[in-house]
């Protein structure tokens, strides 16, 4: 689904130019659930949002369905976040001067599609699906924080992805809440869905099929076993 080839990215800085990313080579099949960990500044979040074509590589190259992201065009790139790709973040993000329906709606407000009576019947079944059917005319702001994130979730399914981007969707939370918020990225994976996750949290990371570790911008394990050593220097 997803092929990542000696991913390098650097980003510049007052102290000249910082690699966040050092030669990372990842693939990520289909229906898989995939952990993203790492120390703060490790390149996790670089990674994902490269994967998810946020951002383009400086080095490398990520191919998905067998083509290279960084030869689509901006308009081909915000079309595939607009239809195979959705991002859930750490802050959920939602307008607040629409209510949850109306945020689960978002996504078509691209043009890519219209917003008929059967994606908004789509959108009720996407807040059902994250259990606030009955506050779908709530105000953000009459929601709690993990209402709020769940809100977030069913606007990224809304549009029916392929995968699913998850930058730390619990860090803001707490224990409690967050749990709720991994055990439906969790059944959604079982569903069929491709989640790549961002976590901190050593107890979500455990939650998914495989977990990656990046260290100092480089691929360091892969499901507990230690990454080759690169074959050269970034």
């Amino acid at each position: 689904m997803l092929v990542a080839k000696d991913i390098v990215k650097t980003f510049a800085g007052e102290a000249g130019n910082a690699p966040a990313l050092r030669g990372v080579s990842l693939t990520v099949t289909a229906g898989e659930f995939v952990a993203v960990v790492g120390r703060s500044g490790s390149g996790k979040s670089t990674l994902l949002n490269i994967l998810s074509s946020l951002l383009t590589p400086d080095g490398g190259q990520v191919l998905y369905q067998g083509r290279d992201l960084a030869a689509l065009s901006a308009r081909e790139r915000d079309k595939l976040r607009a239809t195979d790709f959705s991002m859930v973040f750490q802050m959920h993000h939602l307008l607040p001067y629409l209510t949850a329906f109306e945020n689960v709606l978002t996504p078509f407000l691209s043009g890519w599609r219209p917003v008929d009576a059967a994606r908004k019947a789509f959108a009720l079944e996407c807040l059902d699906r994250v259990g606030l059917a009955d506050k779908a005319k709530r105000l953000p702001g009459k929601l709690s924080g993990g209402e709020q994130q769940r809100v977030a979730i069913a606007r990224a399914l809304v549009t029916r992805p392929r995968a699913l981007f998850a930058d730390e969707p619990t860090g803001s939370l707490d224990g409690g809440t967050g749990r709720q918020i991994m055990d439906i990225l969790a059944d959604l994976n079982k569903e069929g869905l491709t989640v790549v996750l961002v976590t901190h949290e050593p107890l979500y990371a455990r939650m998914a099929g495989r977990l990656v570790e990046i260290a100092d911008g480089r691929l360091a394990a892969d499901n507990g076993t230690p990454a080759p050593a690169p074959s050269t220097t970034v």
